[in-house]
């Protein structure tokens, strides 16, 4: 997954691309987890471009995105949040998530 700059998100927000947005800061541990389960779902989801922030750098991001806490995925579709996850469950759970864009989900707490 490679890291993501804050142009990059806000060109894919003008652009309405489709892109999944997975911020984490490094001491968290939960974020570590996360991270290796999305390393599986990005290889499962080939056609759909994953990208990782370190929140600490971003905070701005954390105001557009209205990010409560990290680990935090972000699905753009169509330039819109179609997800926003929280509890990342299991790889089954996020692939199952991910795979269907259209199916807008908001899972803050989950």
């Amino acid at each position: 997954m490679k890291e993501s700059t804050k142009d990059e998100m806000l060109k894919a927000l003008e652009r309405k691309d489709s892109v999944v947005f997975y911020f984490y800061t490094p001491l968290c541990g939960t974020c570590q987890i996360a991270g290796k389960m999305l390393e599986i779902v990005e290889k499962m989801l080939p056609d759909l471009p994953f990208k990782k922030a370190d929140l600490n750098y971003l905070p701005e991001m954390a105001e557009t995105f209205s990010i409560e806490s990290v680990p935090c995925l972000i699905h753009l579709h169509d330039g819109k949040i179609q997800n926003k996850i929280y509890a990342f469950h299991s790889v089954p759970y996020l692939y199952e998530t991910l795979k269907e864009p259209g199916t807008a989900r908001n899972l803050s707490k989950d």
